[in-house]
Order: structure tokens, then C-alpha cells, then sequence
């Protein structure tokens, strides 16, 4: 089965290429009457876009989306809300030059393998650019969430190579991301991840990092054992990301240092009914919310494409040396946080409806 959809009771599908026409996405399983703009989904589709700042592609793209189904009056139908941002500054002439050639550590290889045809120009479907769809997609689940139980879900940059920030998962707010073009709410961490990320592309290099998110205000409950767990889909969600490259939630690997005795989150009463008085468990146990903020983090590797030479070889097994020149984000991480909040909030919308649906036979019948 083709791979570029997600999700059961809330179903994403999207299509397009980096130097195509056109990036799209359809939703279908939004339920009707939700509030919903082109304004809500451009307003999260500006944070992903091109061309921000000095540390992100120079590329220009306005990303502008035209919601073309599925809304009528600012309200969601309950149909297949189609959704399509034109490419205008697409270059695929830029890549004539490597249709034969397969970057390190690029999918131009494996694509080749699988499909026997690929995609030179940006990478095709392998490209971070279909991440329009992802956002555009996860501003409907996210008006969702906020209507219906009120979810907010805040991503920042944790960490920049070995720049570590120190940050709060409980009380971090949007306007504290976005203080700082590098998307980091501690102001000390961000400064010198901005003079890390500009002093590594003056060099031609990259280099990556790590995202942390945290939702809060999600209702216990959500969550399918054994297989679909609530941090197994977000696990496969996040690391559909371009560039990802681990996931942990709550403690993580640091809580394989920990005696049982000390990680252990003990449960007390609060607004009356239970919660856990820590958070090491990341807001799911079993598979399952607890209704605890879920905080979890995201690595990605330093971005692939170096202005630096690196050797590799072409389709004819021909050794080259590549130098590339491209437009090209020299750190992923900024315009990831953007992605991750998506992808969390379309797994939760999921979860959400497909928990509603049990409740709803639970129901006593007549």
C-alpha cells in the first residue's frame, strides 16, 4: 500500500513534489462545524515557509494555501477538506546536474532501488518540502483539539549539536518560541544557537539537534493497545519527518539511569480525579493519556545537502566529488517545530475521534 497517507477515524493524504506544480493534502474525517480559515491554516504554513531568516533556505516561497473543499461560512462540512499551495519558486533546472548522482546521505539511492525511476529535482517526494501538506493538515486538527477540549501544543528547539536550552514543558507558551528566529523559549540557549547555526553556514556545513513538544490539556483515555498505542503512532509520526532520526517520550533513554523507585510517578488527586504527581512517563502509560501534558523529542540529523565537497558516486558507479549549490537550511531545526506540532496534533485528532467512537458504544442502549 502506497505510504502517504495517515491516520484511521482522522485520514490525511497528501501529494505533490519539491519542484512539481504543486504540494496538496486532503483530510477527510474532520468532523462538521469546527471553525476553520485559510487564515488558521496560513497562520502555522508561515512558520514552516522559506526564506524566514539568515538561518533557514533562501528560497522564496509565500506558501499561500486555498482551502478548495470541505469548508463553507468558516465551518468545517464534515466532508474532505481539500487544500493546495502552488510552487513559485520551484527550480528544477537547479538539479539537471545531479540526476545521475546520489548525495550522501539523500534518498536519491534508495528511491532509485525501489521504484526504478526517481525524482533529481530537490528530491522529489523525499523532499522536506511535502511537509506542506503535514502543517497545513495538522492547523485542521489543531482547530479541532482547541475546540473541542481545549489542547494546546507547543514545539521549541531543545537542543542545537551540544547547545542545550533549559526549558520549562509545563508552562512554555508560543510567543516564547517565537521570540527568536531559531524557535528556542530560553534567550541565553538561542543566542548561541543563532551564532552556532550562522558560523556553521558560513563554513558550508550543517548540523542538527533536537526538538521537544509538549500538549497539554489532552483528556486520559486516548490511545489503542497493543499495536496503536498513543506514543507508538506518534513515534511513526514523528519519524516521517525529513530528517528525523530518534524519538523518546517523557524520561526516554535518561530514565534507564533511574532506580524503579525514583522514576516512578505516584499518583495523588487533583481537580478530583487522579494524576500523577511527576511526569516521567511523559503524560501516557500503557498506551494511554493520563491527561498529564505529553512531552516528548524529536532528533534530526544535520541537514544532508553541504556547500563543502564530499565525495560519492553516479548511477554509472563513477567516483565525483560534489560540491553542492543548492538553497538549503544549513540547521533543519527552526522550521521543524512547525512540523512536529502537526504531526502531533494529527495523531491526537485521530486518537480523539477513534476514542469517541468507544465511548459512543459504550453508551447504554433505549
Amino acid at each position: 500500500m502506497p505510504g502517504s497517507s495517515i491516520g484511521q477515524a482522522f485520514r490525511v493524504t497528501t501529494w505533490g513534489e519539491s519542484h512539481g506544480p504543486a504540494i496538496g493534502v486532503v483530510v477527510d474525517g474532520c468532523p462538521p462545524r469546527i471553525p476553520l480559515s485559510e487564515d488558521n491554516v496560513q497562520a502555522e504554513l508561515d512558520r514552516r515557509r522559506p526564506g524566514q531568516s539568515g538561518l533557514t533556505t533562501p528560497r522564496r516561497e509565500a506558501d499561500r494555501v486555498a482551502i478548495q473543499s470541505g469548508v463553507i461560512a468558516g465551518r468545517t462540512t464534515g466532508h474532505p477538506i481539500g487544500m493546495v499551495v502552488h510552487n513559485k519558486d520551484a527550480r528544477p533546472a537547479d538539479y539537471e546536474a545531479l540526476k545521475t548522482v546520489y548525495r550522501p546521505s539523500h534518498a536519491d539511492y534508495t528511491f532509485e532501488a525501489k521504484y526504478g525511476i526517481r525524482d533529481p529535482s530537490g528530491g522529489g517526494r523525499s523532499s522536506a518540502r511535502v511537509t506542506v501538506g503535514h502543517v497545513a493538515a495538522g492547523a485542521v486538527a489543531r482547530r479541532f483539539l482547541e475546540e473541542r477540549f481545549g489542547v494546546e501544543c507547543t514545539a521549541y528547539v531543545k537542543r542545537t549539536k551540544d547547545v542545550e536550552a533549559d526549558v520549562d514543558p509545563d508552562t512554555v507558551t508560543r510567543a516564547d518560541v517565537e521570540k527568536t528566529p531559531v524557535r528556542c523559549p530560553d534567550p541565553e540557549a538561542a543566542a548561541r544557537m543563532v551564532e552556532l547555526i550562522e558560523r556553521t553556514r558560513d563554513a558550508r556545513d550543517s548540523l542538527g539537534g533536537v526538538v521537544e513538544c509538549s500538549v497539554r490539556g489532552v483528556p486520559p483515555g486516548l490511545g489503542e493497545p497493543v499495536f496503536d498505542k498513543l506514543e507508538s503512532d506518534l513515534a511513526k509520526a514523528m519519524l516521517a519527518i525529513n530528517a528525523s532520526k530518534g524519538f523518546e517520550i517523557g524520561s526516554g533513554f535518561a530514565g534507564t539511569r533511574l532506580f524503579g523507585s525514583e522514576h516512578n510517578d505516584r499518583f495523588v488527586m487533583k481537580d478530583g480525579r487522579p494524576a500523577t504527581e511527576t511526569n516521567r512517563a511523559g503524560g501516557v502509560l500503557g498506551g494511554i493519556s493520563t491527561g498529564m501534558p505529553i512531552v516528548f523529542r524529536v532528533a534530526f540529523k544535520p541537514t544532508s545537502t553541504i556547500g563543502k565537497a564530499q565525495r560519492t558516486v553516479d548511477s554509472e558507479g563513477k567516483e565525483i566529488t560534489l560540491e553542492a549549490r543548492g538553497r538549503h537550511d544549513p540547521c533543519v531545526l527552526p522550521r521543524a517545530v512547525p512540523i512536529v506540532e502537526a504531526m502531533a496534533c494529527l495523531v491526537l485528532a485521530d486518537h480523539a475521534l477513534r476514542q469517541a467512537s468507544i465511548s459512543t458504544e459504550q453508551q447504554p442502549s433505549g
